[in-house]
């Protein structure tokens, strides 16, 4: 057989779209992170009626492009939370803004094989929105989030996302050192709250795009 590997993930990534689907989410693939960047821009975007945009925590959406490309697009009342420029305070209240924009773009932790989104924040304004608020959500996740069941889901995030994670914030704790979960108490600990996504509701508000290609954490 030619192309053994891209034919495995034709097959996983086609039945993880059809438990997904199954679960009340709209579905897209990609092949790749520029291929996600076109599916948003071209087939998601001009099906909704989108004048504010804001995004949560996700090295995948930044890997993509999309952030460079939205974040000083006149179109959108864009509400940037990555800005860096601004204190502590003020990038606080831009992401309680954000709860209530027309359209939230981040990723997940994980995502298992029966099509349930896993997620574990710091502050929780990421999981608030897949759950709440924004009119429309979109999920941008590389097939390395893929995962069996919950507990393997959570033992990823615990054990690698997390630590990756805190290292890429250069936040010190524990895991950052060792690279497995302690469940330690530093003040710089991210992992706070959980959220299990089993179902979207209402249908399609959350659309994810599966991307063919390793990405994120």
């Amino acid at each position: 057989m030619k192309n053994p590997e891209l034919n495995y993930w034709h097959h996983r990534l086609k039945k993880l779209k059809a438990n997904l689907e199954d679960n009340n989410f709209d579905v897209f693939i990609a092949q790749s992170g520029e291929e996600a960047k076109e599916t948003v821009l071209n087939q998601i975007i001009p099906t909704l009626e989108v004048k504010s945009i804001s995004w949560g925590g996700s090295m995948t959406f930044i890997s993509t492009g999309l952030f460079h490309l939205l974040k000083d697009d006149e179109r959108y009342e864009v509400i940037n939370t990555f800005d860096k420029t601004i204190s502590v305070e003020e990038q606080m209240e831009l992401r309680r803004k954000s709860l209530n924009v027309d359209l939230f773009i981040t990723g997940s932790n994980a995502i298992t094989e029966e099509g349930q989104l896993v997620n574990l924040d710091m502050i929780g304004n990421r999981i608030g929105a897949i759950t709440f608020g924004p009119r429309h959500v979109i999920i941008l996740v590389g097939r390395n989030k893929i995962c069996c069941d919950i507990d393997d889901a959570m033992y990823r995030i615990k054990n690698y996302a997390a630590p990756v994670n805190t290292m890429n914030l250069d936040k010190k704790t524990p895991c950052s050192q060792t690279g497995f979960c302690h469940n330690c108490n530093s003040p710089n600990r991210i992992c706070n709250t959980w959220s299990i996504t089993e179902k979207c509701f209402p249908a399609k508000r959350v659309k994810i795009v599966l991307i063919n290609e390793d990405l994120g954490f």
